[in-house]
C-alpha cells in the first residue's frame, strides 16, 4: 500500500506540477552540438535532410522533432541516442577551444635575465599562462628586485640545471626533470647553473587584472 507521501507523489508527477527531472531541452542539445561543430543551419539540413526552417523551429524549442527526424539526427550528426539526449553542458566560453603552438612559434619576450617564450598566446581569456623561458641569468645579483606575481606557477627544468631563489626559503638546486609548484607572489628568481643557459616550462594562473 501506498503511504500517503508517495501518493502526493505520483499526483504531482502526473498533474506535471512537480517533476522530479529536468525536462528535456532537446533543441537546446541540437543547437549546442551544432555549434560544438561549427555548423551552419545550412550544414546541418545537408547531412540531415530535414528542412532549415524544421532545424529552426525545433532548436528554438518551436516544435518538437518526431520520431524520424530524431533518427535523421542521430545519423547526420553522426551521434548515438544517448549523446542527443543528455542535457546541455552549462558553460560560460566556448564549446571547445585549442590552440597549436609549433616549436619556434612562440611569441618572444626578452628580459636581462630571462628569455620568455609565450605559448598558446593567441588563445585569450585562458586561465593558465604558459611559456618557456630561456635563464640567461647566473648570479641572484643579475636581478634588481625579486620577481613576483599574482597566482600560482608551476615549473619543470627541461634542459640544463637552475638554482631556484625564494623569498621565503633557502635556494634550491633543480635539475633536468625536476618540477616544483609556488605561490608566485612570494618573491623568487631562477639562476642557471649548467654551463648553457637553462630552459624551463612554466605555467602561471590567470589573474583577473590581467
Amino acid at each position: 500500500m501506498s503511504t500517503p507521501t508517495d501518493k502526493d507523489a505520483a499526483v504531482r508527477i502526473a498533474s506535471g506540477r512537480k517533476p522530479f527531472v529536468e525536462p528535456l531541452k532537446l533543441g537546446e542539445r541540437v543547437k549546442q552540438i551544432r555549434l560544438s561543430n561549427h555548423w551552419t543551419l545550412e550544414d546541418v539540413s545537408q547531412r540531415t535532410g530535414l528542412a532549415r526552417s524544421t532545424l529552426s523551429k525545433i532548436e528554438n524549442e518551436q516544435i518538437s522533432p518526431t520520431f524520424t527526424a530524431v533518427q535523421k539526427l542521430i545519423s547526420g550528426l553522426n551521434i548515438d541516442l544517448p549523446q542527443l539526449l543528455s542535457p546541455p553542458k552549462r558553460q560560460s566560453g566556448t564549446l571547445g577551444r585549442r590552440d597549436l603552438t609549433r616549436v619556434g612559434d612562440g611569441k618572444s619576450h626578452p628580459t636581462p635575465t630571462y628569455e620568455h617564450e609565450l605559448l598558446s598566446w593567441q588563445l585569450a581569456q585562458k586561465r593558465m599562462i604558459p611559456f618557456k623561458t630561456r635563464v640567461r641569468a647566473r648570479s641572484f645579483d643579475d636581478f634588481p628586485d625579486w620577481v613576483r606575481h599574482d597566482g600560482e606557477e608551476f615549473l619543470m627544468v627541461l634542459e640544463g640545471s637552475i638554482q631556484l631563489y625564494s623569498e621565503f626559503y633557502e635556494p634550491l638546486a633543480l635539475g633536468n626533470g625536476d618540477s616544483i609548484y609556488f605561490d608566485s607572489d612570494m618573491g623568487h628568481a631562477l639562476v642557471s647553473t649548467s654551463e648553457d643557459d637553462a630552459v624551463v616550462l612554466s605555467v602561471c594562473t590567470r589573474t583577473d587584472t590581467d
